[in-house]
Formats: C-alpha cells, sequence, structure tokens
C-alpha cells in the first residue's frame, strides 16, 4: 500500500448508547452486549424500541447554564469533543486556532428542541416560543459551538449526507488538512433524533426493527430474521493532523485514514440500489486513494443497518469487490443506527479495533442470511489487519467509505 495522504488520528471521543466514553463504548462493543430496549418516551408510537445514552448528565458535563441553552445533539458532540482533544494531547488554550477547523455531519440538527417548541407555540402562543429556538436546532451550531467552546477558528462547517453524515465528515476533513487549509481538524457526527415524531415517521416506513418482543435480537445486522434497524443517539469525534505534523509534536497516532471515497446511487429516495453499485464505486474511490488493492482489506467495519435491503446489497458487493474473505462485523448490533453520527463512531472503532488487534461481534446475528458470501464476526476475534474499510450508506444514496490504517 503506497499512502498518498497519511492523515493521523491522534484523539477519539465517543457518546454513546454503549457508555459516555470511549472507553465505556469499547468495552461494551467488544463484549458484544446490545443496548436497544423500551422506551417510554415513544409510549403510543407504534415502534418503541431505542438505543439511548445512557445517565447522560448535561448538568454536570457541561455545566446547567450551558446545557439549558444546547440542544441534546450538541451537548453530545461537546463532551465527545472534549474528550477526543484532552485524548490528542492538545491544549486549545495554546493552539493557533486559525489554523483549526471543525467539521461535523448530522442528519436532523435538534428535531427535539423543534417539536419542544411547536408544542409551546399551540398549546399557548407564539410569544412563549423560546428565543433559542433557531440557535439550537440549527445543523451548523454543531460546529459552531465547537468552535465557540474549543477557540477553533478555521474552517467549520456540518455536512448532511443522511446517515452518512459522519464518514462524510472525517472525509471531508482529510480533504482540508491534505489540500493544507488547517493544520488539525476535529472532525466528526452526532445525533439525537429519537423524538416522538422522528420515530413516528422511521415506522411508517417500515425502517425500524419490530422486535419489542426481544429487544436484544432486536438490531440483527446480516441476520436472516433481519427486520429494520433501531434508531440510536450519541456522538464520535476524531482529531485528525497530517502524520508529521503529529510525529513532530511526538502525539500518539492511534490510526490513520488513508482514503476516502463517496459517491451517489442516482437510483431511489430511501433504498440502496439492489446491485450496490454506489457503494462499490464509493469503496473503489477508498482503496485508490489509499493505494491500496482490495487484497489489502483485512477488516471491514460495515454500514450492516439490519435492514433486509441494506444488508443484503452491501454483504453481496463486499463478497464482489474485496479478495481474502477481511472479516467483517456491524457495530449496529450493539449500539443501534447512530443515524449521521454512525459514521463518526464507527470509525472511531475501527481504528480502535487495528489499534488493538480485535474485532468486535456483530451483535444479534444467530444465522447469517444464506444469500451473503461474507466472514461475519459472532465473537471477539484476533485481526493482523493492518488496512480496515468503514462503510457508511444513507437515504438519497448517499455513499461514504472510509480506508483506514493501523498506527
Amino acid at each position: 500500500m503506497t499512502v498518498g495522504a497519511d492523515i493521523a488520528v491522534t484523539g477519539v471521543g465517543l457518546v454513546t448508547p454503549a457508555g459516555t466514553s470511549t472507553a465505556a463504548t469499547w468495552a461494551a462493543v467488544r463484549a458484544g452486549r446490545p443496548t436497544a430496549a423500551l422506551d417510554p418516551t415513544l409510549e403510543g408510537n407504534s415502534v418503541r424500541l431505542s438505543c439511548r445514552v445512557p445517565g447522560f448528565d448535561a448538568d454536570a458535563l457541561l455545566g446547567a447554564r450551558r446545557a439549558l441553552r444546547l440542544d441534546r445533539f450538541v451537548q453530545f458532540a461537546l463532551v465527545a469533543a472534549q474528550e477526543a482533544v484532552a485524548d490528542a494531547g492538545l491544549d486549545p488554550g495554546s493552539w493557533d486556532g486559525a489554523r483549526v477547523g471543525v467539521v461535523m455531519g448530522s442528519a436532523d440538527g435538534g428535531p427535539g428542541t423543534v417539536e419542544e417548541q411547536h408544542l409551546v407555540l399551540i398549546t399557548e402562543e407564539a410569544r412563549r416560543v423560546s428565543p433559542l429556538l433557531l440557535p439550537m436546532q440549527l445543523p451548523n451550531m454543531l460546529a459552531g459551538q465547537l468552535a465557540i467552546a474549543l477557540g477553533a477558528r478555521g474552517p467549520n462547517l456540518v455536512v448532511a449526507t443522511a446517515c452518512a453524515s459522519g464518514a462524510t465528515a472525517v472525509g471531508t476533513a482529510r480533504d482540508l488538512l491534505t489540500l493544507d487549509r488547517c493544520d488539525i481538524v476535529l472532525a466528526g457526527g452526532s445525533e439525537a433524533m429519537i423524538t416522538p415524531l422522528v420515530m413516528a415517521g422511521f415506522a411508517q416506513m417500515g425502517a425500524l426493527s419490530a422486535r419489542e418482543h426481544d429487544p436484544d435480537s432486536a438490531s440483527r445486522p446480516f441476520d436472516v430474521e433481519r427486520d429494520g434497524f433501531v434508531a440510536a443517539e450519541g456522538a464520535g469525534v476524531l482529531v485528525l493532523e497530517r502524520a508529521a505534523d503529529a510525529r513532530a509534536r511526538s502525539a500518539r497516532v492511534r490510526g490513520r485514514v488513508v482514503g476516502y471515497g463517496a459517491s451517489a446511487d442516482a437510483h431511489h429516495v430511501t433504498s440502496p440500489h439492489p446491485q450496490g453499485v454506489g457503494a462499490e464505486s464509493a469503496v473503489r474511490a477508498a482503496l485508490a486513494d489509499a493505494g491500496a488493492a482490495a487484497s489489502e482489506v483485512g477488516h471491514v467495519n460495515a454500514h450492516g443497518t439490519s435492514t433486509p435491503l441494506n444488508d443484503l446489497a452491501e454483504g453481496q458487493m463486499l463478497s464482489r469487490v474485496l479478495t481474502g474473505s477481511p472479516l467483517v462485523t456491524s457495530t449496529k448490533g450493539v449500539t443501534g443506527h447512530l443515524l449521521g453520527a454512525a459514521g463518526a463512531v464507527e470509525a472511531a472503532l475501527t481504528v480502535l479495533s487495528l489499534e488493538q488487534g480485535v474485532v468486535p461481534p456483530t451483535a444479534g446475528l444467530s444465522c447469517l442470511d444464506p444469500r451473503l458470501d461474507i466472514e461475519v464476526a459472532t465473537t471477539a476475534t484476533a485481526t493482523r489487519a493492518e488496512l480496515a474499510l468503514c462503510n457508511s450508506f444513507g437515504f438519497g444514496g448517499q455513499n461514504a467509505v472510509l480506508a483506514i490504517a493501523a498506527a
């Protein structure tokens, strides 16, 4: 593998249904502990399963006054970003903020704030609507608030490519570093879409798992009996730097983003192309960007949503494109589907897999769909892989694939 732009991951921060830190999340993912449960906030909805972040106390983590002025999706991101920056050994008080960028992804911004304030509008009166409605719910506030908190004055943007948003953000950050627009970029995604209205919409589409009788097996990627995804919330943030810059400051390099590919299916609003044509194009582009052959891929953190169409198209595409039977996992069996944050969280988990030499299991998988010819991890499995792919696909036919290498 000949790496073109060698971008180092020097910091990781996670807030997920598996834990409110990277260590807690990794421990649960590695152990294959599902997080889906019946959600009392969804009482009355036709589907009541979700994967919530446990014990998230924004007041304690961010300060009560500050937390009150932020939507939940921004709260998650700030906590994850603080962990990532500390993990990278960086001090925002001493860096050159003009050379620090923030690129985040979110599919929907802050629907919780919108629904809450709409209720105020219809049950009280217009003058009771909060003046913070727009500053709290606008998607761009995800990156804007991180920049304010950390003094990052470089390029600042939020990308929205549905469930590929987090991966698109990491890929875009890679481009900024490659083009020398920044020296450091905080990249990731955050989502807090588990609201009655959003979940009702997903349920009406038939996208959600209805296995309320058995939440632990509701999210079951690649299983023959999969019936839909379980919606999740949370955030993932990675600190990215050029590898040479990281070495110059003696930073610990946890992994490297060596390739990025993106494409559009141009096929359907919600369904993937049945032959995975767009996904294949993104995989091949990521490998070409990394200067790697398909045979060099030793691990794939799949999009693997637990939906009938996605898992079939993705699994068949992987067996067609990759050689050498790389070990495949979908961490959504544990975390559920973090929607616009999924790609960033899964990129971080892919870095940890390569760093620690362990591919986590695909929780919930009991019987692999016989139409799939891929090797899926069902237990934590040792790996000597040096190169992995992290796939993210979204509504509208959005495809984003990251090629991640060991440090």
